[in-house]
């Protein structure tokens, strides 16, 4: 299971609020299970997961490689976030 902080949970809440608010996910923001698979249990398609991964990259000022844009990373909002957190500190790291 990934590490989950602040951080995580954190970008868990803004996932959601992109899901919602941005790709029009038709569920309540506090009904959306965090380890639910977006496809199969929400309906994600194609276009609403290339709209979540350009939101993701706004949102958290982050570059989402074309090699990391696959469905073991966009399984679920949990993952995902776990997913950002992390390319979020490896891509200040390699700022620095």
């Amino acid at each position: 299971m990934p590490e989950i902080n602040s951080s995580t949970l954190n970008a868990e809440s803004i996932i959601k609020e992109i899901l919602v608010s941005d790709v029009y996910l038709e569920t309540d923001i506090d009904r959306l299970d965090v380890d639910a698979n977006l496809r199969d249990e929400y309906g994600l398609d194609s276009l609403g997961f290339l709209e979540l991964r350009t939101r993701c990259e706004n949102r958290f000022d982050v570059s989402i490689a074309d090699d990391d844009f696959n469905p073991v990373n966009f399984n679920s909002i949990r993952i995902l976030a776990v997913f950002v957190d992390n390319l979020q500190k490896s891509q200040r790291n390699a700022a620095l």
